[in-house]
């Protein structure tokens, strides 16, 4: 033991003393009191510091006096948490000395020991007050105060700072710190629950859709926009072909056509379902806005009338409520019940017209894009406003599932991702894609949003890990410009693409890995098979 080295590791980063320390602490947490303790004894490091075991057992026995002086010539202690722990040691001992009816030196506590903590009066008088009530429940017996004896020991140890004491479930932490970091570093990781400690964290790319799986061909021109809906059981979309269609998503991640909306008159540009899926919203430039009953796929209402134009439309978190925006700045921007009261309005000649809108899923702010380059964030419950200006027009917009960042689109090719709070000083830019003149729509995708996708008007589709402005997946399939994707919230390898080539194209994850294995597992029953015949 004396020639062993004090460090470990390829780089000596780690120091052996602190490494066993923190093996022992795990083993007494996970029950094995045996194993910790054999440890201790054959590599001499004890889990608790002397300081602390020191300072255990004078308080366990009400040593108080030593107590204060054990933690008064700690070294690795700062000034602000020493007088927090001593606070705590001076409130159990005015307790006990009150407990036993030694007031004097109770007295002497408050008034002489804790002013050198420099605490407020309200927390000195709070102090006296707390236990002089607790004191008029009666004399406390022996096993209580071991009780409370046993709490500050506890207490101290969340306080006190390494290496007097070892944070808590510190092995735990620094394993699930390593493994966070290689997650992150993976630009494909896309699943949830534990990882295998076995080996260095890297997905694959069948983690994401890369391959086309279906190809929906219901409409008869172009189709426009697409949306999952948030339980991910349906797909909508619209068309140029003046139609929407809702899709049911089938248990084998195959999509059917389960109605055909046909009352608008004019090209369909936009879909909006209500957060509890039971109703959609249709809108176009030169439509009136619909809204629709999913499961009968009826007409329940018309909003406005022929002469208003809807840009875009969103939901409020009730399903009970609805924005819409309109490119006529006489309109503006209108707030309805699901039966055509109008509820509020944002409108005037000095109202720009509205490109695009969104109420993020918490009902906090609403997201609006005015007179191509202007972001505008209202806050619906403060009226607060932020605005944000693009130095290049805007053509569409998306929140994130979790309510704090979105992206937008712009012709100079190029995605921007803020937060809704705005407490970035710059976006974060993704580059790749082709957009010049057309509305290109992106989105959120991923477990925990953390892919964009988007369409483009070189037929194919992009995907970006939002850790890097560089395309992770370039998807070919469209022979016309993808116009809008959508990725499915609850099934993460699936992504949905629309494109001017009256497609919709279903992507999931690669077969080739699935193809592998199952040739080799064909090939193993062959082999078993010749086996058994020669037996």
């Amino acid at each position: 033991m004396e020639n062993s080295p004090t460090t470990l590791g390829s780089k000596g980063l780690i120091n052996k003393h602190e490494f066993l320390r923190v093996i022992i602490q795990c083993l007494y947490s996970f029950g094995y009191n045996k194993s910790a303790s054999c440890l201790e004894t054959e590599s001499g490091i004890r889990y608790k510091s002397v300081e602390f075991d020191l300072l255990e057992s004078q308080i366990l026995s009400g040593d108080w006096d030593d107590c204060i002086d054990t933690l008064n010539k700690m070294k690795d202690v700062k000034d602000d948490t020493r007088s927090s722990v001593l606070f705590l040691v001076f409130k159990q001992c005015f307790l006990e000395y009150l407990n036993r009816g030694d007031d004097s030196l109770a007295l002497s506590v408050l008034q002489k020991r804790v002013p050198t903590l420099h605490m407020s009066k309200e927390t000195v008088h709070k102090l006296a007050y707390n236990i002089l009530s607790f004191k008029e429940m009666g004399k406390l017996d022996e096993d209580v105060i071991s009780e409370l004896r046993k709490r500050l020991v506890m207490e101290l140890g969340k306080q006190l700072p390494p290496p007097v004491v070892l944070p808590e479930r510190r092995l735990e932490h620094l394993v699930e710190t390593s493994v966070t970091a290689q997650i992150d570093s993976c630009i494909y990781h896309n699943s949830r629950g534990a990882v295998s400690l076995y080996e260095d964290h890297c997905c694959c790319r069948d983690q994401i859709p890369t391959e086309t799986v279906q190809i929906l061909t219901a409409h008869s021109n172009e189709v426009w926009f697409i949306q999952f809906s948030n339980n991910g059981e349906y797909l909508a979309s619209s068309s140029s072909d003046c139609t929407a269609i809702i899709w049911k998503v089938m248990d084998n991640d195959k999509l059917t056509m389960k109605h055909t909306l046909r009352s608008h008159q004019n090209p369909v540009s936009f879909v909006a379902w209500s957060p509890d899926d039971t109703k959609l919203l249709t809108c176009g430039n030169l439509e009136v806005l619909k809204l629709w009953d999913v499961e009968t796929g009826t007409c329940k209402h018309t909003f406005g009338d022929h002469g208003f134009t809807v840009s875009s439309c969103a939901w409020f978190p009730d399903s009970k409520r609805i924005v819409c925006g309109s490119s006529d700045p006489e309109k503006g921007i209108c707030m309805w019940d699901c039966d055509g009261t109008e509820m509020k309005a944002w409108r005037g000649m000095r109202m720009p017209k509205v490109l695009d809108l969104a109420v993020t899923s918490d009902g906090e702010n609403l997201i609006s894009i005015f007179s191509d380059k202007e972001i505008r964030i209202l806050n619906l419950r403060t009226n607060a406003e932020q605005v944000i200006l693009e130095e290049h027009s805007i053509t569409s917009l998306s929140v994130s599932m979790d309510s704090k960042v979105f992206i937008v689109n712009l012709n100079s090719q190029e995605i921007h991702l803020r937060d809704v709070a705005g407490k970035w000083a710059k976006p974060l830019k993704y580059t790749g894609h082709k957009q010049n003149k057309y509305v290109i729509r992106s989105c959120f995708g991923g477990i925990d949003s953390m892919f964009i996708a988007s369409g483009s008007e070189n037929t194919q589709v992009y995907i970006w890990n939002r850790r890097s402005s560089t395309p992770v997946e370039v998807l070919s399939g469209h022979s016309m410009t993808v116009n809008s994707v959508s990725w499915n919230p609850k099934r993460p390898r699936m992504l949905a693409s629309a494109s001017d080539d009256h497609t919709i194209r279903i992507w999931g994850p690669s077969q080739s890995n699935k193809k592998i294995e199952s040739a080799e597992t064909h090939l193993r029953k062959e082999y078993n098979l010749k086996l058994l015949s020669i037996e």
